[in-house]
């Protein structure tokens, strides 16, 4: 697997997020983005069941395995790279979970304030 050549919150080179499962828009491990990534899926987090019930509720059901997507479906616990507005909303609720800012992508910043995603990490 190629090492990720983008940069993560801090300027420095993005850390793998997780191969399993398998995450990332690219499904590469990283949360790589591009511009067709519409949901820019930069942040690594690390899921919580209050965040996985809350992504339910809100209509992406993150826990259901969907074979015929090769998706495994989710539990807590895992890392997964989830989409900037959607971490934004669950930390607008109160659900959102913990981030691995050495695997979260600057691009995250274009819709997280630093200060805002750095409350919530783990390193």
């Amino acid at each position: 697997m190629e090492k990720s050549k983008q940069k993560n919150i801090h300027g420095k080179p993005l850390e793998l997020c997780s191969k399993d499962p398998l995450t990332g828009f690219f499904r590469n491990g990283c949360c790589d983005t591009a511009n067709n990534d519409l949901g820019l899926h930069t942040v690594c987090v690390i899921l919580t069941e209050e965040f996985l019930k809350f992504s339910l509720k809100v209509g992406n059901d993150l826990s259901t395995p969907r074979p015929e997507f090769n998706f495994p479906g989710l539990i807590p616990g895992q890392k997964w790279c989830l989409c900037a507005n959607r971490w934004l909303e669950a930390y607008k609720q109160g659900v959102a979970p913990p981030v691995v800012t050495e695997s979260t992508n600057i691009k995250t910043l274009e819709i997280i304030d630093f200060n805002t995603i750095t409350q919530y990490s783990l390193n």
